[in-house]
């Protein structure tokens, strides 16, 4: 059995909610490409983005715990898949397009540089002068014009709704502005589940991040009602964590998150009743979302991670080492240009320097700016 393009685009139109992304009314692509035979065209995205250089390099990029602090932390490769079930799972519950869904999960995150968040905002303030640095303005970038893998175009040729979707990630309006996309409308339900999942998963993986590395202190948690929620939902009282329990709880956590969202999104939608993709855009409230509740426990976990993770005096030496690498890698490109690929080089004469040096930087993963820091001021070390 065989089944075409236009079959799964039938099933699309067949199965899917009237809100709905469908592959077949997609707006298509910058560049004429025939689509395939036997894939839709949010099916192509996706896969174009799984084999694109930036993302196999999200495999050595930080998440919260730099590369060389162990193996078993999160990167931002293993996030961005975790951010991709998620939000698949959403979409299937939702009845929308799982595929679109998936391409603007595993594109989310593209263009974050070295170091995660330290990275960012070392960039950011370097290039100032030209603009700042980004990661989503950086992400939108890198499928449209700094991935360099087909001979007729710049970047992935993804189609509109993907685009967009990423364009809109956290209601980015001013991206949407700079990508030429309508700032008076929201993002798609698959863009808005997109964002949802992003959030979910690095809170609950964030914590268990920090669990694992005994940044996080048990009796502290117990003040979190949402933890004290999961617990009693799982009818776990210990003194000591150990690592089933732990993955037991983060489990129970995501999973009790997910499905508020579910509810509440579903009431939301049922209340609005919407026929087109431009009936959800056109909406001024995001309608998926957590119930009024669960946003404000969540928000206690968010402030929770914060004062004791990621501002968690290991957590702040790492980002410190981090922006002091990534400034002095950026000065030394800017103060002679020479040691940059000539690729980049040649960019120069159409392009601030500024620029250019932190493309070339954000295209790094963590071990790969340690090791040119390495090579630009290590005597002993050979270029």
């Amino acid at each position: 059995m065989y089944v075409t393009r236009q079959r799964l685009e039938q099933i699309e139109a067949e199965t899917l909610a009237p809100y709905a992304s469908l592959s077949r009314a997609s707006q298509g692509r910058t560049y004429p490409d025939p689509e395939p035979e036997y894939r839709t065209a949010f099916q192509r995205d996706r896969d174009r983005i799984i084999h694109s250089e930036a993302f196999r390099r999200l495999e050595y990029k930080t998440q919260v715990f730099v590369n060389d602090e162990g193996d078993y932390y999160r990167t931002r490769l293993t996030h961005t898949l975790e951010v991709a079930q998620i939000g698949r799972t959403l979409a299937r519950a939702l009845a929308v397009n799982e595929d679109l869904v998936e391409a603007i999960c595993l594109a989310h995150d593209l263009g974050h540089p070295p170091f995660g968040h330290a990275g960012e905002g070392i960039l950011n303030r370097l290039t100032e002068v030209c603009g700042g640095f980004n990661h989503n303005h950086q992400t939108y970038r890198v499928v449209t014009e700094l991935e360099q893998r087909y001979p007729d175009w710049p970047g992935l040729n993804l189609t509109y709704e993907t685009l967009e979707g990423i364009a809109k990630h956290e209601t980015e309006y001013d991206l949407s502005q700079i990508a030429g996309f309508d700032t008076d409308i929201g993002g798609s339900i698959e863009a808005q589940i997109a964002n949802i999942a992003d959030e979910l998963a690095y809170n609950a993986h964030d914590l268990d991040d920090g669990l694992q590395a005994g940044l996080i202190a048990l009796e502290d948690l117990r003040e979190l009602e949402l933890w004290r929620t999961v617990c009693d939902r799982v009818g776990w009282s210990g003194t000591v964590i150990d690592e089933v329990s732990r993955h037991l709880l983060i489990r129970e956590l995501i999973g009790l998150q997910v499905g508020d969202v579910i509810h509440s999104s579903v009431r939301r939608l049922d209340a609005l009743k919407p026929q087109s993709v431009s009936d959800v855009q056109r909406h001024r409230q995001r309608l998926v979302s957590h119930s009024d509740e669960m946003l404000r426990v969540n928000r206690q976990l968010k402030d929770f991670l914060f004062q004791n993770m990621y501002r968690h005096f290991r957590v702040a030496r790492m980002a410190k080492r981090a922006e002091r690498f990534v400034e002095q890698i950026f000065n030394s490109y800017v103060e002679d240009t020479r040691q940059l690929p000539k690729v980049y080089q040649a960019r120069l004469a159409t392009s601030d320097v500024r620029r250019v040096v932190a493309d070339y930087i954000a295209a790094m993963t963590d071990r790969g700016a340690l090791l040119e820091y390495r090579r630009l001021f290590d005597p002993l070390m050979r270029p």
